[in-house]
């Protein structure tokens, strides 16, 4: 008996326990404006064929209190919600329900005033923005409450991403207060995303700089992704393809991957530093491209974890490789890392947030928000700080330039001066000083234009320099173009020149260099073919008026000379190959030369690829 009265009692606190933990919210004179009603919201799972009634006269024992942390995470999740208000106050009000989730498929809202149902309707993603009840980026519903009244609340949600449910109960003045503060907010920081985004772009399209048209593209792309995070895009780009919602997201974050990894190759100089982070990058950027792809064949909610760690995993990546070059002494790599430390911690955290592996109280995208945020002032200033560089190079280059001239200038000058000064008497002296000066003048005009000569020539090989090579590329395209010409193109590139430099020093390594020019030199007889130290250990070549069988020819010849060289340092034979890259075709127009060139690379880094000490001629297949 005593076991038994004892299972009495507990059973009878249990149920009063639970009778008062799910009594409705009361709102009287002292509510406040905003209230948060995570802590009154029940959640239910039934069967797919349950309506409304069966639900609303449902067992209370099957509603389990709202836990956020269970709601935490991305997969598909269909359950219902009830809560309830009960209206204390004398005076009537007029409230506003607001669920701060913009991406939620599928909610049916059911509002029961006592008994009776007094309004329903559906909404989300699913549908079209202007079936919403009230236009917000947030689901709204205004309802007014007298005294007396009893509000019940029943909502059935079925999503495929995120599951939280932010449910917040407004007075109507309150909310709209607080949504224009955040109206500005968002506004601003799409604003000056923006802003920076069109402002890379059309410093791209003036300068022609691979660096700010990629900056342009990651900006825009995140932008855009902001703007779908927040629900604006929905509301201002797409309100009638509510499809496009299923794709945005993880489209727009494959995106924003490829074009970071493509600025990061740039703007690090990745090139010229480290081949294999340079491949790494290329590789990183092809397989975001895969990804997006892949992600408009699956569902929303694999989709987008995929994203969300492939975001993760680059931005460590990004990290590393940035602190390796900074490390290198490379001063772009350096800011690049301090800016992107934002980003990465941002990202890792907001990603640990919707996958549910941390349980904060945060809205999950704001520390992307905060990291972003930082990270493109940063990429910003280390552009801006990159462009200053260049332009006071130029600068110096003209400055130095006027100082020649002006040089010239005042000795002209004087010699006009002493001209006109001098008599009959001081003809021959006149005569003589004039000699004297026009010989200092020839002198001068010698040595300008044997500086001239020494900026368009490597200083360590003798031949032409990148300068030269662009300049004269230029002009032999115009020359094929309008004589129907073929052009071709040689890019050459040394095998293992690291490991010549690791083994037997840099000076063996420029030793080789020479050489190699020196041979290139004999080799081309022709004087309208140009040899250049296009970079590093990189060789280009301009062959006018040469065919594709002929550009081959030279190629192999100048491969197999290079092969069979004698060169030694020290007592030891260095062994050298080369790998030479071919393209071939007649210019069609001024945006031409530049696609032959990036064909010889493509084919060099293919003879590369195939195994080295090889000529490769392009083909489209290598695309």
């Amino acid at each position: 008996m005593q076991a038994q009265y004892l299972l009495l009692v507990i059973a009878l606190l249990f149920f009063s326990s639970l009778t008062a933990a799910k009594e409705p919210l009361l709102i009287d004179e002292h509510t406040a404006d905003k209230v948060e009603l995570t802590s009154q919201l029940y959640v239910a799972q039934f069967d797919e064929l349950s309506n409304i009634t069966q639900v609303a006269a449902s067992s209370p024992f099957r509603w389990q209190k709202y836990d956020p942390k269970e709601m935490r995470g991305i997969a598909k999740k269909t359950y219902w919600i009830k809560f309830s208000l009960t209206q204390k106050a004398r005076v009537p009000r007029e409230m506003i329900l607001s669920l701060a989730n913009p991406h939620l498929d599928y909610i049916e809202f059911y509002h029961f005033n006592g008994s009776t149902l007094l309004n329903q309707f559906q909404a989300g993603d699913s549908f079209p923005f202007s079936r919403r009840p009230i236009l917000s980026t947030q689901l709204l519903y205004s309802f007014n409450s007298k005294l007396g009244d009893t509000h019940h609340f029943y909502l059935r949600i079925k999503t495929s991403g995120t599951s939280s449910l932010p449910i917040t109960l407004w007075a109507s003045d309150a909310y709209y207060q607080d949504a224009e503060r955040h109206s500005i907010l968002y506004g601003f920081q799409i604003g000056v995303l923006m802003a920076i985004g069109i402002f890379s772009l059309l410093i791209a399209v003036t300068s022609h700089s691979f660096s700010y048209s990629y900056y342009a593209g990651y900006v825009l792309s995140i932008t855009l992704f902001v703007a779908s995070l927040h629900g604006l895009a929905f509301r201002f780009l797409w309100p009638e393809w509510p499809r496009m919602q299923e794709f945005a997201l993880p489209a727009l974050l494959s995106l924003s991957i490829m074009f970071a990894f493509l600025f990061s190759e740039k703007v690090m100089h990745l090139k010229y530093h480290n081949q294999a982070m340079l491949r790494f990058c290329r590789v990183s950027a092809a397989m975001s491209v895969l990804l997006l792809f892949i992600g408009l064949l699956l569902d929303y909610s694999t989709a987008l974890t995929l994203n969300i760690y492939a975001v993760m995993l680059s931005s460590v990546m990004l990290m590393y490789m940035s602190l390796a070059q900074a490390f290198k002494g490379n001063k772009l790599a350096k800011l690049f890392a301090i800016g992107w430390a934002g980003m990465m911690l941002g990202a890792l955290l907001s990603g640990a947030i919707y996958l549910g592996f941390l349980h904060w109280d945060l809205q999950a995208k704001t520390p992307f928000m905060i990291g972003l945020s930082i990270e493109v002032i940063f990429m910003a200033a280390l552009l801006a700080i990159r462009y200053n560089d260049e332009r006071l190079a130029k600068l110096q280059i003209q400055k130095d330039a006027l100082l020649q001239a002006k040089k010239a200038q005042e000795i002209k000058e004087e010699a006009l001066r002493i001209e006109a000064r001098g008599s009959e008497k001081l003809a021959k002296m006149v005569q003589e000083r004039t000699l004297e000066l026009e010989i200092a003048l020839r002198e001068l005009n010698e040595a300008n234009q044997k500086l001239t000569e020494q900026t368009r020539v490597d200083s360590l090989t003798g031949v032409k320099n990148r300068a030269s090579f662009d300049k004269r590329i230029l002009a032999e395209g115009r020359i094929s173009r309008r004589q129907q010409t073929p052009l071709s193109i040689l890019m050459l590139d040394i095998d293992r020149f690291k490991l010549i430099n690791d083994s037997h020093g840099h000076l063996a390594g420029d030793q080789a260099l020479r050489v190699i020019a020196d041979n290139l030199k004999e080799i081309l007889k022709r004087p309208t073919d140009l040899v250049s130290r296009f970079g590093g250990e990189e060789f280009a070549i301009i062959l006018p008026n040469t065919d594709k069988i002929g550009a081959q020819q030279v190629a192999e010849t100048i491969r197999k000379v290079i092969s069979e060289l004698p060169i030694s340092w020290g007592g030891n034979k260095i062994p050298l190959t080369v790998s030479i890259g071919v393209s071939s075709e007649i210019i069609t127009s001024e945006e031409h030369t530049t696609l032959l060139l990036e064909q010889a690379d493509k084919a060099l880094y293919q003879a590369k690829n195939d195994g080295r000490n090889r000529v490769k001629l392009y083909c489209p297949d290598q695309d």
